[in-house]
């Protein structure tokens, strides 16, 4: 590939691949999770699919056990979303991402009455308790709180655990069933990672360019929070590990080698909020205009799983469970081909095996 010979119709192919979704080789969910540096994971289920469809046979087992090991974690880095990212990463994306929400959380903390002295005293009492059950669920912890004088209604209990996990007090732990978890950070992840906030910047704008690429520059403003200014010290010094194509939407930067391949594969079932979405401001290289609103019905935020075509999101799949097992049901946007429903069989099938289950899929009789 030269440089700017690039053209608008390969972006979505290129970000298939850059992702891992195409031909993914990526040995473990701890791979998948370094190589995109965040997934965002809001709805569980569909970040443990999010990592296992990017891992080499990968499983949902195999993602979970990937949390118990300590090897990823789940937080709020950015955009006060949560995120798995690299244990061993957590404090150094925390300290250079964290500051700029949590100060955009002051309004929001004053109109819910939280203050300095009631998050001292939410330290004091989720730390006590922490020593007798190192590991305790959101509920768990929102009844200690309670307990202790600090009201957790009205969106109280959520901004204290996440305000504590941003400044690394404490981090989740392993999914109780359908309770997500939480722990002392500094007990779960007794080893971090050390970046000077140079190296910080670069290390997040390669992972994010070589991951996400082609992307540009506003891309991963929204992508990491950080300022414009922060933004372009970040990318430029990425630059030596990255290359700049000219397209019809302006810049956009990518990892320095040759061209991905592309596996044969045309179609994928990406579940919501991926990052092949959920990774960019612009979405038109892959999601038409007129179908967006289909995909957050009642834009509500809530992201719908996807069926992705020929690297283009075609319509949106859900999925149930019975007593015989998972079905899906498919639904296209437009009529699809007999061709294009046939290869949706093979990702039908790699869902199944990273369930370890059945799966059915179907679609809407004409």
């Amino acid at each position: 590939m030269t440089p700017d010979s690039i053209a608008c119709s390969t972006i979505a192919t290129l970000r298939l691949a850059s992702q891992g979704i195409a031909n993914s080789t990526s040995p473990t969910p701890l791979d998948v999770v370094t190589q995109l540096g965040a997934i965002q994971a809001q709805d569980y289920p569909g970040a443990l699919w999010t990592i296992g469809l990017r891992t080499l046979n990968g499983t949902r087992a195999e993602v979970e056990q990937a949390i118990v090991e300590r090897a990823i974690i789940r937080t709020w880095p950015m955009r006060g979303t949560l995120h798995f990212v690299p244990a061993l990463d957590a404090r150094w994306m925390l300290e250079l991402l964290a500051p700029r929400i949590l100060k955009g959380a002051a309004g929001r903390h004053r109109q819910l009455e939280l203050d300095a002295a009631t998050f001292k005293r939410s330290r004091t009492l989720i730390a006590k308790a922490l020593r007798s059950t190192p590991v305790m669920t959101r509920g768990a912890l929102f009844a200690t709180l309670d307990g202790g004088g600090v009201m957790t209604t009205g969106q109280r209990g959520i901004h204290i655990l996440r305000q504590l996990c941003m400044e690394c007090t404490l981090c989740h732990g392993p999914q109780d069933e359908k309770q997500p978890t939480f722990t002392v950070f500094d007990e779960w992840i007794k080893t971090s990672r050390t970046l000077d906030r140079d190296n910080a910047l670069r290390t997040i704008a390669e992972r994010y360019f070589t991951s996400h690429g082609p992307a540009s520059l506003r891309d991963f403003v929204w992508w990491t929070g950080l300022t414009v200014a922060n933004a372009k010290i970040a990318l430029h010094l990425a630059q030596p590990s990255l290359e700049k194509q000219m397209t019809e939407q302006g810049e956009l930067w990518m990892a320095a080698k040759n061209a991905p391949s592309i596996d044969e594969g045309r179609a994928h079932l990406l579940p919501g909020f991926d990052e092949y979405l959920l990774g960019y401001t612009d979405r038109s290289a892959v999601l038409s205009a007129r179908d967006a609103g289909r995909i957050v019905p009642g834009a509500n935020g809530v992201f719908l799983s996807t069926l992705v075509l020929d690297g283009q999101v075609r319509g949106t799949w859900r999925r149930t469970t019975g007593a015989k097992g998972v079905s899906l049901a498919l639904v296209p946007f437009t009529r699809l081909s007999a061709a294009d429903k046939k290869a949706f069989r093979e990702p039908v099938e790699r869902f199944a095996r990273y369930l370890g289950t059945s799966v059915s899929a179907s679609w809407p009789v004409p």
